[in-house]
């Protein structure tokens, strides 16, 4: 990582914030008047058209692979993922979606030490249960929010944790624009298919939604990265959590969807589940780096 920025990161999470929250409003707009798979596609086209410019201007040989069938698989995955995501943005209130979205690391360090032989930790455990506590108090029996959709979104967070256990394991040999060229390349396909049964043509009130949700797919990513590279990730996930409370206050005032208090304390358990294991991990780090230099003071 490069020298420590923090109000530089601050400055870029805004941005990502921003982006997530573009991306929200963008999916409840044009979901009310197409469909998923339609939204979907036309994502694409604008992200692959940003990316395909910026490779020939840095040269296509960055974007080249020798690994087509992971990229192929961690797209799908990605695609079901952001397929669900949207599809529960169409139909549960936003905040619901965010807190539920949280799940994501819990079964990303599943799946890792399922798959990437990672060892579970009693951080990565007590996170784990403080994270599955949290989707007990949003989606309870007798909830409003005790719905099929729900559980789509739980779906979504699953897809996502499986890219994440891609990309991990693709970083050594796969550059990050090579990751995601392929992946808004792979799903445009996979979108502009099953939506040509149901096209419609766009509203003008659409149009400038499907530039926010082109636009803002790429822009998350990028102010993320960012956000990482000029301040530690203990400093970057709680800024993430801003997401919560700020798509409660924009569902409120754009769509009159009143606060939820079981919500806002579920997404808040699996926030502090994500900074468990997050600050676990740290400790673990520091303690292995510390402990060389005992050794060989001793």
């Amino acid at each position: 990582m490069t020298e420590s920025r923090p109000l530089l990161a601050v400055a870029w999470m805004m941005g990502a914030l921003a982006s997530f929250t573009g991306m929200a409003l963008a999916g409840r707009e044009l979901t009310a008047e197409m469909s998923v798979f339609q939204a979907m596609a036309l994502r694409s086209v604008i992200c692959v058209t940003v990316l395909a410019l910026i490779a020939w201007r840095v040269g296509f040989r960055k974007v080249t692979t020798a690994r087509f069938p992971m990229h192929l698989a961690r797209s799908v995955a990605h695609f079901g993922g952001t397929y669900a995501w949207i599809f529960g943005i169409s139909v549960l209130p936003l905040a619901a979606v965010f807190s539920i979205e949280f799940t994501t690391p819990i079964w990303t360090a599943l799946l890792g030490a399922v798959f990437l032989r990672e060892r579970l930790t009693r951080w990565r455990l007590a996170g784990i249960a403080l994270g599955f506590a949290g989707i007990l108090v949003i989606v309870r029996p007798g909830s409003g929010l005790f719905d099929v959709a729900a559980f789509v979104v739980l779906g979504a967070a699953w897809c996502y944790s499986t890219v994440y256990a891609f990309t991990r394991a693709m970083a050594p040999t796969e550059s990050p624009l090579a990751i995601i060229f392929w992946m808004n390349l792979i799903q445009l396909p996979l979108g502009l298919v099953p939506a040509l049964g149901v096209w419609v043509a766009p509203s003008p009130h659409a149009w400038p939604w499907i530039a926010v949700i082109g636009i803002a797919g790429l822009t998350s990513h990028y102010c993320v990265a960012h956000a990482m590279r000029h301040a530690d990730a203990a400093l970057v996930a709680p800024m993430d959590f801003v997401r919560l409370p700020l798509i409660a206050v924009v569902g409120w005032l754009f769509y009159a969807e009143p606060f939820n208090p079981f919500v806002l304390a579920g997404g808040a358990l699996i926030f502090a589940g994500n900074m468990t294991g997050l600050w676990g991990e740290r400790r673990r780090r520091l303690a292995a780096a510390v402990s060389p230099k005992r050794a060989s003071g001793s």
